[in-house]
Parts: structure tokens; C-alpha cells; sequence
């Protein structure tokens, strides 16, 4: 049947009538908020190349995770920075490393909140690359042995998940195995599974000052003109015990978050990346676009291409938009 038995608009004519038929939802709940730190005492120190980021101490993480978990967000991302930076990137597993005690800090004022942690080691090395370079390349299977220890390392100071980022060929694997014989069988492992070579990693890189001293990423990080290879990345990182699969970045890989969900029955997540969140910043401090609304369209978007948790730097202000508290940046 036709126009005019049939009419679309019937089912748009008010607020209540669209929510009713609404086949996405979005709430705070399917949020992660990440958090910055690195040692020092009592900073809240504002990042210039993200707009209302701030790089935090141990000491003075854990209001800013309250607020978080107020909110109604259930999850937060740590990445971590150093000074200390040498071949190996040692820092990213000691004792007294930032992420760790932050992770301490976090669960003491607000246990309830889940804290994953970043596991890289792009801010610890000298050459800020993903891992170790021998002979100008990154060592793979030497690398995933690092990467192993840091995770454990986050583990014993508290994490409830860690998230492998640096796209090592068998990295999960590493992890799962030494979780595991280390006796920490219910540690979820939320594994960057694929993470393209992209242009929208620009603030972060600045923020975690891990911009690669000769080269670039390439070698390890997945070409953003490809697609298939996205499906064996992910199919690799289930056999090997993931829990979680990420796909990053999110706006310019909704196909891929689309394909993953027709093909994959575990639990997506979505990185909406630092150039993704600037680029709108931009735009609406430039007046030509509503930020309330932009934020809310980017993240809907996200969802409905089959994401079930979105990584992102709006998090709290997606949440205050969903509780109807959201008032513009000034």
C-alpha cells in the first residue's frame, strides 16, 4: 500500500510518539569516560589540545571519577604519561607508575566504578612506539611479553579490565595467559582489536606526548583503506580471550562497526577518538553547529551502527544531555 493509506509522518508527529517507536537508545550506561594521569600531587592540570581534559595526579583523580560515576557512567579508561621514558618502556609496569596508583585512589573513594586501563607502552618508550625497536622495527613477541607484565601489573593494583591497544600480532593471547596463571580468572580484557593508522589521533598524541620519534605506525596499526582484514583481527582476538572487541576510530568506521555486529555476537565497543571529539568542539565554538545536539547525533550514530559501548571524551556531557542537565561550555 501506498501514500496516502501509508504516512511516515504519522510516527514523527510528537516528542512522546518518536521516543515510542525509537528503535536506538542511548544512556549513560553504555558510556566510558578516560581520564589522564600522571605523577604529581594534587594536579588538575587543563590540556590545551582537548577542551575541558585535564591531566590528573593520583591524588586528585578520584573526585573527578566520582563525578563520573554520579553521573551515571559505570566505566572509566586510564592512560597514563611519564617522564621516565627509556627503551623498553619500564615505567608502564612499575609499582609506583601513575595508573597504578590512580587505579588504588579510584577504588578506595568510588569501589563500585569499573576502571580499565590502557595497556601500551607508546608513553614510556623513548621512541614512542608500541613497543620495543630492535634493528628500527618493533619487536613483536617481545613486545607482547611487556605488554603481558603491564596488564598483571594494573591487575594486582586493582583494574577490573585491561585494553590492549597497541595491535601486537597475538598480544590477547599473552595477557589471557598470564592473567589466568596468575589466578585472575574474572579479569575482562577489552582488546583494541581494530585500531586503523589514523589522522584523528592528533590531540592524544600530544596529550600523552607518544608521537613515534622516526617513522610512523603503519607497520602495526591497520590500513584505513581496508576492511576484511578488520573481521580477522577481531575473529584472532575472541579465539585468544577477549571479552570485549573495540573498533577505533568510531565516526569514520561505522562500516566496520556494522560489519563486525552482523558477524560477531560478543560486546562491541567504540573509540569516538580525540580528533573526532576536537573537530566538533571546533565547529561549535565556531557557532556553526549546535554542540548539544552534534553530541548526541555523533554518539546515536555510533549506537545504532552496532556499537554497545562508546569510549568518548563526551561522556559526561552526554550523560548530563540524557538527564536533561547539559548547559554549554562557556
Amino acid at each position: 500500500m501506498g501514500f496516502p493509506k501509508n504516512r511516515l509522518r504519522r510516527l514523527r508527529t510528537s516528542d512522546a510518539m518518536r521516543r515510542l517507536v525509537r528503535q536506538t537508545t542511548l544512556s549513560a550506561s553504555d558510556l566510558v569516560y578516560p581520564l589522564f594521569v600522571k605523577k604529581g600531587h594534587n594536579l588538575k592540570s587543563p590540556i590545551s589540545s582537548m577542551a575541558d581534559c585535564f591531566h590528573f595526579s593520583p591524588d586528585a583523580i578520584a573526585k573527578e571519577a566520582e563525578e563520573v560515576f554520579n553521573l551515571g557512567v559505570p566505566a572509566v579508561l586510564l592512560f597514563g604519561s611519564s617522564d621516565k621514558k627509556d627503551e623498553t618502556g619500564s615505567e608502564a609496569w612499575a609499582d609506583d607508575g601513575a595508573v597504578q596508583m590512580a587505579i588504588g585512589e579510584i577504588k578506595k573513594s568510588v569501589p563500585e566504578l569499573l576502571v580499565i586501563t590502557d595497556v601500551c607502552l607508546c608513553a614510556y618508550t623513548q621512541s614512542g612506539h608500541c613497543g620495543v625497536v630492535n634493528n628500527g622495527k618493533v619487536d613483536n613477541d617481545a613486545t607482547c611479553k611487556l605488554l603481558a607484565k603491564t596488564a598483571l601489573s594494573y591487575v594486582r593494583a586493582g583494574a577490573d579490565m585491561v585494553a590492549p591497544s597497541d595491535m601486537m600480532d597475538g598480544r590477547v593471547g599473552y595477557i589471557r595467559d598470564v592473567l589466568e596463571k596468575e589466578g585472575f580468572h574474572d579479569t575482562a580484557i577489552m582488546a583494541y582489536s581494530v585500531k586503523y593508522a589514523s589522522a584523528f589521533y592528533g590531540p592524544f598524541r600530544d596529550v600523552a606526548d607518544s608521537s613515534p620519534a622516526f617513522g610512523d605506525r603503519r607497520s602495526y596499526q591497520m590500513d584505513f583503506a581496508g576492511s576484511v582484514e578488520a573481521m580477522r583481527e577481531i575473529a584472532l582476538d575472541i579465539e585468544e580471550g577477549a571479552d570485549i572487541i573495540m573498533v577505533k576510530p568510531a565516526l569514520c568506521f561505522l562500516d566496520i562497526i556494522c560489519r563486525a555486529r552482523m558477524k560477531f555476537d560478543c560486546p562491541i565497543a567504540a573509540y569516538n577518538v580525540s580528533g573526532e571529539y576536537m573537530m566538533l568542539n571546533a565547529a561549535a565554538d565556531m557557532g556553526v553547529l549546535d554542540r548539544e545536539a552534534a553530541i548526541m547525533e555523533s554518539l546515536y550514530s555510533i549506537k545504532r551502527a552496532g556499537a554497545d559501548i562508546i569510549i568518548t571524551y563526551f561522556a559526561k556531557n552526554a550523560a548530563k544531555i540524557l538527564a536533561g542537565k547539559f548547559s554549554e561550555r562557556k
